[in-house]
């Protein structure tokens, strides 16, 4: 699949679609694993935050949840031709007021990958068509295949993060 142009997302979308290095449907269907693999495997830190009023790693993960669920939501709206404009979200309201403090870690981990593996049932169903569709979500217009590789290269970002900041190895 051809990446998108910069004319089919908001200039802040580049951000994470660079992030995308190879096929797409490679780096979605890795991240399935990946994903539970780095959070397992730091499990000892669920709850570290690397500074005051920074997420903590099951932070981070349920904000990863969220997000995954937005994208295909919007995915699903503009693949359908939907005509009306989708809200934005504050991603910090969004953490603050999930309670995953309160939730179990490894139930986090595996609605990840359960959800990813889920979902990619809808990413391989798209046809060339549904991905250029584009509609209006946070007041910009997007195609759903920029969405697409935006829900990639959003857990790259993350995951960056995760190395530098919360040295996850």
């Amino acid at each position: 699949m051809n990446r998108p142009q910069p004319n089919d997302y908001p200039a802040w979308g580049e951000t994470y679609i660079s992030k995308v290095d190879k096929d797409i449907f490679e780096v979605l269907e890795e991240q399935v694993f990946t994903i539970p693999d780095l959070f397992q495997s730091n499990a000892d830190k669920e709850n570290f935050a690397y500074a005051e009023g920074k997420w903590t790693l099951k932070e981070m993960l349920g904000h990863i949840i969220d997000c995954e669920r937005i994208f295909v939501y919007r995915m699903t709206c503009f693949a359908r031709n939907e005509q009306q404009h989708l809200p934005g979200f504050e991603e910090d309201d969004y953490v603050s007021n999930a309670h995953f403090g309160e939730r179990n870690f490894d139930d986090m981990i595996e609605e990840f990958a359960a959800l990813r593996k889920a979902n990619l049932y809808f990413f391989r169903s798209l046809n060339e068509v549904e991905l250029n569709r584009k509609g209006i979500a946070s007041g910009r217009a997007i195609t759903v295949k920029s969405i697409l590789f935006i829900a990639a290269g959003h857990i790259a970002h993350h995951v960056g993060v995760l190395r530098e900041r919360y040295h996850v190895v």
